[in-house]
């Protein structure tokens, strides 16, 4: 019989501060509880499940007995942005940051770029990915030029107009800027912001985002899945992230709710495997934007599709609901928040109402999938699965 094992990462979805939160500027970042004070706030279906109960979570109330086994996440790795996060849920704890450049990329790169792609270089400063648009797009347009900027996160942005430069055009950029950021300019990620419009209306970011990330270091759960005959399906930019390694089928979305129709779709079909999904939407067009109202909005009807997704699991199926870092919509910052994330882990064969307190790290999760798959993988982290097993 097919074994089945889904998980959900809710893209920043973050649960309060790490004890480290102070280091990296978040000192009192709480992402779930920013959302939660919105009166567009309702998760029925997340609140049976067990995420209020989780330790440190008292935006809502919990409930006695949740629907299933959870806990709270800390992340181990030395960072907190969307490649480390997955990283760490796929096996690898990174002791070192990724680079960010506070004070823009250096001329070394910037030269290079601009000799490769035969464009002007506009901004090379950290921004706003929509204030950048605004402030840059009219230039762009009369030169011809490439807006790239970056963030307090480990990315090279680049943003064009989907009418000036076609999309391709840009992915090629892209994958010209990801092979000059090598070595110390080893960056998380290059991503293709296109978008459209004019100075007068307004312009508008795109779907045809895409993240040319760099590879990972070591072999992940995905590899190991892999090697060892499973169908592994990235949903979202799950395969942007791991740079296509360990993914045997990449299956691209248009936002959040995209994403979740895919996922149910999925789980009508007989694989032998797992299916990673990332829900970017909670993170790109509401953390960043300080959007509390969007981004409360967006977890509600995250929650009203989930009981779709729930009844289709089967009797052997594992469904696994996390995040990856934090990004608090309330706070001056529009970057990512150094944060608790929560795990909660659903199926007719794993003990409900098991509360597991704090893990210590996101590869508990990785070494979980692998020990439910009866694999043994040489990753960080460690099961969980005899701690909440029937």
């Amino acid at each position: 019989m097919n074994r089945r094992a889904f998980i959900i990462v809710l893209d920043s979805v973050g649960i309060g501060e790490m004890p480290d939160a102070a280091d990296f500027g978040d000192e009192g970042s709480n992402t779930l509880a920013a959302a939660a004070k919105s009166r567009y706030f309702n998760m029925p279906t997340m609140r049976s499940l067990g995420l209020f109960n989780i330790d440190g979570v008292d935006c809502c109330n919990g409930i006695p007995n949740p629907n299933c086994s959870y806990a709270r996440l800390a992340i181990a790795s030395n960072g907190k942005d969307t490649t480390i996060g997955h990283w760490e849920l796929a096996g690898i704890i990174s002791a070192n940051p990724l680079p960010t450049y506070p004070d823009g990329f250096p001329a070394e790169i910037i030269d290079k770029f601009h000799e490769l792609t035969g464009r002007r270089i506009l901004c090379n400063k950290p921004y706003s990915g929509t204030k950048v648009i605004e402030d840059y797009g009219e230039e762009a347009k009369n030169t011809g030029g490439l807006i790239v900027y970056t963030s307090a996160d480990s990315v090279f942005q680049i943003a064009a107009h989907e009418e000036d430069i076609p999309i391709d055009e840009l992915y090629r950029y892209c994958e010209q800027a990801r092979a000059i950021l090598k070595g110390e300019h080893s960056v998380g990620r290059v991503i293709a912001r296109p978008y459209i419009g004019n100075k007068g209306s307004g312009y508008i970011r795109t779907k045809n985002r895409r993240d040319f990330s760099i590879e990972p270091p070591k072999r992940t759960m995905l590899d190991i899945l892999m090697d060892n005959g499973f169908t592994t399906i990235g949903v979202g930019k799950i395969s942007d992230i791991f740079a296509g390694k360990g993914i045997a089928k990449s299956i691209k979305t248009q936002g959040n709710n995209d994403g979740m129709a895919k996922a149910i779709k999925i789980a009508d079909e007989d694989f032998n495997g797992l299916c990673f999904v990332n829900l970017v939407d909670f993170d790109s067009v509401y953390g960043h934007r300080n959007d509390v109202d969007g981004y409360a909005r967006a977890l509600s009807v995250f929650d009203s599709q989930l009981p779709d997704l729930l009844a289709k699991m089967r009797e052997d199926d594992m469904l696994i609901i996390t995040a990856d870092h934090g990004c608090d919509p309330s706070t001056p910052s529009t970057d990512h928040s150094r944060e608790y994330v929560p795990a909660i882990i659903y199926g007719s064969k794993i003990a409900k109402g098991i509360n597991l307190g704090t893990l210590s790290t996101l590869s508990d999760i990785g070494a979980t999938i692998l020990d439910y798959f009866g694999i043994e993988g040489n990753i960080e982290g460690s099961s969980i699965l005899d701690r909440i097993r029937k």
